[in-house]
């Protein structure tokens, strides 16, 4: 809760709650996240973090959780991101393309942005790590240029993820002009908490950037 409330503070304008998740180990409980979306809500934006396939279980779980946001890692199908969006049509969906280590995937991401594109709100790009199998909260930059060509190519926005931190984040803004930034694990201390001063750091460099993007494309 206080976690949340210092993000808020700095600036952040949506805090992600992974939950369900096969892979990386979930940071909260659901009903901590039921209680952190209740108490503030108002100063940010609760978007929750699943891996879940099937639309009716993510239809289901985001409302349970009083969510409207949801960022889909895992695998879905085309089929039921069409149905996703016709029994839950007030939820925005973002579903994500992670790059491969090699990016090697590329005219794969190209191909399933332009195919769920109609039932999706925004995508966001991430980084897959060989080693562990996670797709995302690697702490890993990919090759940018594959998410530049994403930006350029997709029918929806995209947002930017992987390995980013308050080093980096500027330059990955100016390259890759993304509708938006996500941080995790490289605003974090080394116990794992997030680090106000990155925090802020981070939020401080993503808006020079943008507004630098904004003066020379107004």
């Amino acid at each position: 809760m206080q976690e949340t409330r210092m993000l808020a503070d700095c600036g952040v304008h949506c805090v992600g709650l992974p939950l369900r998740l096969p892979v990386n180990k979930e940071d909260i409980t659901e009903d901590e996240a039921r209680n952190i979306i209740s108490r503030t809500r108002s100063a940010i934006l609760p978007v929750c973090i699943t891996y879940l396939g099937k639309a009716n279980e993510i239809a289901r779980f985001c409302s349970e959780l009083e969510v409207s946001h949801v960022q889909l890692h895992g695998h879905i199908s085309v089929e039921e991101l069409r149905k996703l969006s016709r029994i839950a049509p007030e939820l925005y969906v973002i579903k994500s393309l992670v790059v491969s280590s090699d990016g090697s995937n590329k005219e794969e991401l190209l191909r399933s942005a332009q195919e769920t594109a109609p039932y999706v709100d925004a995508f966001i790009t991430d980084t897959h790590n060989p080693e562990t199998g996670a797709d995302g909260a690697t702490g890993m930059t990919h090759d940018w240029s594959i998410s530049k060509l994403l930006v350029q190519l997709s029918p929806r926005p995209v947002i930017l993820a992987g390995g980013l931190t308050a080093d980096n984040v500027a330059e990955a803004i100016r390259t890759v002009t993304p509708a938006g930034v996500d941080a995790h694990t490289g605003v974090e201390d080394a116990s794992g908490k997030k680090d106000v001063a990155k925090v802020c750091a981070f939020v401080q460099q993503a808006q020079d950037a943008f507004a630098e993007i904004a003066k020379k494309h107004p």
